[in-house]
């Protein structure tokens, strides 16, 4: 019998560009893969395009294809369409979910292939699990988070302050939580508590 806890579960892992958090992302896709989830990665042009003090576009695309063990990437609007009517996906997470991305899933603007699997993803009613990781989460960006709160099918990392001193406004989901949260949100349940304490500042 598996130990495994996610066998064959078909899991969308899409990056948005907050570069600062790849390489947690990674981490996280990698414990997801070998807990037997199925990692169809999904990028936004930030992370394919972009290159940044964290690294360059083509080494976060050799290193996503190397921990998802899969050359297949969703990296356009048109291959991000079927997800939807072809149910591709059994669940969906935004990780890193960036500012720029939160703030579009409130809009309804769908002008990445990221912003497009969730559209496609939501409109067969299936989960789509968000991991943020924004400088502006609590400022300009807080609204949307409360919005997102209460739509059908989206559901959040539980998160904290990174740095409430240095970056009041700052907020980063706790990556340890992400599998957790992904099997709360497969029983239509928000992962609980989604306020974390910070960690203590010097």
């Amino acid at each position: 019998m598996s130990n495994r806890l996610l066998p064959g579960l078909r899991i969308g892992f899409a990056l948005t560009g907050s570069h600062c958090s790849l390489k947690h992302a990674l981490s996280v896709m990698g414990s997801l893969k070998r807990q037997g989830g199925e990692i169809l990665p999904i990028l936004s042009p930030s992370v394919k395009y972009t290159d940044s003090r964290f690294g360059s576009a083509d080494y976060w695309l050799q290193e996503i294809k190397k921990v998802s063990g899969t050359q297949q990437m969703i990296d356009t609007i048109p291959l991000a369409e079927p997800i939807g009517p072809k149910k591709l996906l059994d669940i969906l997470l935004i990780c890193p979910c960036s500012g720029n991305t939160l703030a579009k899933l409130v809009a309804g603007i769908t002008d990445t292939p990221v912003l497009m699997a969730a559209k496609a993803h939501l409109r067969i009613g299936r989960p789509v699990v968000l991991a943020v990781a924004s400088n502006d989460a609590l400022g300009n960006n807080a609204k949307n988070i409360g919005q997102l709160l209460n739509y059908k099918n989206i559901y959040f990392v539980p998160f904290r302050q990174d740095a409430p001193f240095q970056k009041p406004n700052s907020l980063v989901a706790e990556w340890s939580l992400v599998e957790e949260t992904l099997l709360c949100a497969l029983q239509h349940e928000q992962k609980q508590p989604l306020l974390l304490a910070s960690p203590p500042q010097d």
